[in-house]
């Protein structure tokens, strides 16, 4: 269970959403959340990456590299 407290401008914003559209606020607010949650872990992951490739730990691959192991370059 999770409560949130919103200013009375976003609670007004998201209780006229719902209304408009059939769906709850709780509706809203975890497809908020759920959407805030992928973005984080895809930024902390590009920044692991970032710095894996900065210590040496991983390499990169131009597109070309990329088709071309696939063969994929005509």
């Amino acid at each position: 269970m999770l409560a949130i407290r919103l200013p009375a401008e976003i609670e007004t914003r998201l209780d006229a959403l719902a209304k408009a559209t059939g769906r709850t606020k709780t509706y809203y607010a975890r497809e908020a959340i759920l959407e805030y949650l992928d973005d984080m872990e895809d930024l902390y992951l590009a920044e692991q990456r970032l710095r894996d490739i900065r210590a040496g730990k991983s390499t990169t691959h131009t597109l070309e590299e990329v088709e071309r192991s696939l063969g994929l370059v005509d």
